[in-house]
């Protein structure tokens, strides 16, 4: 730890112990500085700016409010759009460390959405009781048969994950967005009907100290679900299996890792957490399906998982961060006068600074090193000078010593 602080960041980010929160550390404060650049060159405060977010998600308070809302109601909404983002993010990360990398979160998000909406959304006079576990059980269902579908064409037929799911993702994309069109559109929105109350893992229109709050029952699930990844991972030996796989599969058949098994139940469990996200997403946030829209959101998971560390606990900061600027975008918008986009540019400069995280690394490494060759040099230096005064009694105290010897 003392050696680490002589070195500086550059220690910070060789050390084993601290090189995954520096790095995450760092790419936050590289967005601040370069957001603030690029909001300073468009003529706004950065510090307005950032304010405005917070305020948004109910962090911090408003001006004024509209009738009925209050800062509670804007956390809870937060708290809503947090909720699929993390439990996205855990899809990738149960893939990732298993080697394989799911780009099929969008689709597998948008089928379990769809099915459960069609299949317990639309029914009438069903008990919250119900209708509520059946949407969650779908959810599983669909997305770990997804899922594991993937992981097939993987082992059987060695069609690379990337492919197969960017195929699957489209063809999810327009079988959906033909029935909606066909079947359950809106005509008003053209979108899908809105599914029934019952059905919606949000309470809305909670009254809490007189204000109207969207209480999520998804944020609960997907904090659990954090957490039940991270003991997979750290204590089962399914979990050292999977990590086995990811690290050597070579090394893990030689150990008796049953590789093809454990890459099908690697994909089968991402899409498990995909499916919960979609159902948390599209019965929950948003209560809609815009046809042939595949959810951004699948594709910023995985980048929230990389600023996470690919770890289930670093999940949740990454995705309560990169959701401030989804929830605060309105807010902040109306606030300073610039377009909502310019959150998702800056949630893009924070992704990517996060996506350099192994090159900053070796940068740190690279600086390390050559501090360490310039305290060799010095030191080989002073004990070739016979006149530097600190040099002389080292080097006679070696002569007497040998000689004592």
């Amino acid at each position: 730890m003392n050696e680490n602080k002589k070195k500086g960041l550059a220690g910070l980010l060789t050390s084993e112990k601290w090189a995954n929160f520096t790095v995450s550390v760092l790419a936050i404060v590289l967005m601040l500085i370069t957001s603030s650049i690029m909001l300073l060159v468009m003529g706004k405060d950065p510090v307005v700016a950032f304010k405005s977010f917070l305020q948004g998600c109910g962090m911090l308070p408003k001006a004024s409010y509209g009738g009925g809302s209050g800062m509670l109601s804007d956390f809870f909404d937060y708290l809503n759009i947090l909720a699929p983002m993390l439990l996205a993010s855990l899809s990738f990360i149960v893939a990732f460390k298993t080697g394989l990398f799911n780009i099929g979160i969008s689709g597998q998000m948008l089928l379990s959405g769809f099915t459960a909406t069609v299949m317990v959304g639309y029914i009438k006079d069903l008990s919250p009781w119900i209708a509520k576990p059946l949407v969650i059980l779908i959810g599983i269902v669909v997305g770990g048969l997804m899922g594991a579908l993937i992981g097939f064409l993987k082992y059987q037929f060695n069609i690379h994950e990337v492919v197969s799911t960017i195929m699957v993702n489209y063809i999810i994309s327009y079988i959906t967005g033909f029935y909606i069109n066909s079947k359950y559109v809106d005509m008003l929105t053209r979108s899908s009907r809105i599914c029934s109350p019952a059905a919606r893992l949000t309470w809305t229109k909670v009254q809490i100290g007189g204000v109207s709050c969207n209480i999520p029952l998804g944020v609960v699930i997907a904090l659990l679900c954090a957490f039940i990844v991270q003991f997979i991972f750290s204590r089962t030996v399914f979990g050292f299996e999977l990590k086995a796989v990811g690290t050597s599969r070579g090394c893990a058949r030689y150990i008796g890792v049953n590789v093809a098994n454990s890459m099908v139940m690697s994909m089968a469990l991402s899409g498990v957490f995909a499916g919960l996200a979609g159902v948390t997403y599209y019965l929950g946030y948003t209560n809609t399906i815009v046809p042939k829209t595949l959810p951004g959101m699948g594709y910023d998971a995985i980048a929230v998982a990389l600023l996470g560390n690919s770890s289930p606990i670093g999940a949740i900061f990454a995705s309560a961060i990169v959701t401030v600027f989804q929830s605060g975008a309105n807010y902040m918008s109306s606030s300073i006068g610039v377009a909502k986009e310019i959150a998702s540019l800056i949630t893009g400069i924070l992704l990517l600074f996060a996506a350099c995280g192994e090159y900053m690394k070796i940068l740190g490494a690279r600086k390390v090193q050559r501090d360490e060759e310039k305290r060799i040099t010095a030191r080989q230096n002073a004990a070739a000078s016979p006149g530097d005064p600190k040099a002389g009694p080292v080097g006679g105290d070696k002569e007497k010593g040998g000689n004592e010897r």
